[in-house]
């Protein structure tokens, strides 16, 4: 299944909520991603531009959205980014198949 990089930022009324009444929000997460046909790898709490970084696998991109969506819709959330992450296997088939593509494809301006 493919791999899906999350990583955003709480909200001010989300951390001083969980200040007030701390709680492990790994088995939340889990739970969700499990609701929509998915895994988690791994939750992170993380310094710098981002206050957490999650994890997970999902069948397609159909449903890592769904499962963002819904905790984004929580309101707890904020400046969700999320990536695609390529294991080294796929990025060599990836590579192979851009080395196809590339030799039948013409550049623009290119005779």
């Amino acid at each position: 299944m493919p791999i899906y990089i999350s990583r955003g930022r709480f909200t001010t009324d989300a951390i001083k909520g969980m200040m007030a009444r701390p709680e492990n929000r790994e088995e939340a997460v889990s739970n969700l991603f499990e609701s929509v046909g998915g895994r988690l790898i791994g939750w992170y709490l993380t310094f710098g531009p981002h206050d957490w970084l999650v994890i997970g696998e999902f069948p397609d991109n159909k449903a890592a959205a769904s499962a963002i969506l819904a905790a984004a819709g929580g309101g707890s959330l904020s400046d969700i980014e999320t990536t695609v992450a390529m294991t080294a296997e796929d990025a060599r088939a990836t590579f192979e198949a851009a080395g196809t593509a590339a030799r039948a494809f013409r550049s623009a301006g290119r005779a």
